[in-house]
């Protein structure tokens, strides 16, 4: 696995990349991809890096492990490529948006347009194998993304974390919350959002109205 990532990240993270973790995760990724049918395609491994430049991330996203059925992990947390049907998890932030913001439902699950406006759409373990949910999540990954975490909360100012579920609100410990903004609640999958706690939270405007005040373009979410 050749670590081709943007070059803001690849300078933010050139420690971790030489860490013996790091050199193992690589070694493992590479005879998992080699024996296995694994998801996202290599060259989108890093994809949330790539699309969302260091320099640029305004919003992190943090979701748990990449889809594991056919045509559909991308790189990005929550996202599906054009034309593959939308995840239940997916369409119930699409439903809190349009009821937050006034905005129609959209008709594609492809979060690429969040990314390029700086909304780091981070899963904690970057690969899967197929139809094996969490197959590769004692391989390392999450160490390389609590260290993302932990650079993006020490090295920028007020950051947006939206941290859905409690994998996520885990993440919390890592993030210095006097100069970012969390906002925490459920997971937005049916099981949990039906039980209360996902819908009317208007995360997405709390969001924004962070962002304006500290002087920063908001999200067309």
């Amino acid at each position: 696995m050749d670590v081709k990532i943007e070059p803001s990240w690849k300078t933010i993270l050139k420690e971790e990349f030489s860490k013996d973790y790091f050199l193992k995760l690589t070694v493992s990724i590479k005879q998992e991809y080699a024996s296995h049918t694994c998801y996202p395609p290599g060259k989108l491994i890093f994809n949330a890096f790539n699309l969302c430049p260091f320099n640029e991330v305004k919003v992190v996203i943090i979701g748990q492990d990449p889809y594991h059925e056919p045509e559909q992990a991308m790189g990005l947390s929550f996202s599906v490529p054009e034309k593959t049907t939308i995840p239940p998890s997916l369409v119930n932030i699409y439903k809190e948006i349009a009821d937050d913001l006034g905005k129609p439902i959209p008709t594609s699950g492809n979060l690429t347009r969040w990314a390029e406006q700086g909304v780091l759409l981070l899963n904690a373990t970057l690969t899967v194998r197929a139809h094996e949910a969490n197959s590769h999540q004692k391989l390392g990954w999450g160490i390389f993304t609590d260290a993302v975490i932990q650079a993006l909360s020490r090295e920028k100012d007020h950051l947006v974390f939206m941290l859905w579920g409690g994998f996520a609100r885990s993440k919390k410990v890592f993030i210095d919350t006097t100069k970012h903004y969390v906002l925490e609640s459920v997971h937005p999958s049916p099981l949990s959002a039906n039980r209360g706690g996902w819908f009317g939270q208007h995360q997405f405007t709390r969001c924004n109205q962070y962002l304006e005040q500290q002087g920063i373009v908001k999200i067309d979410w």
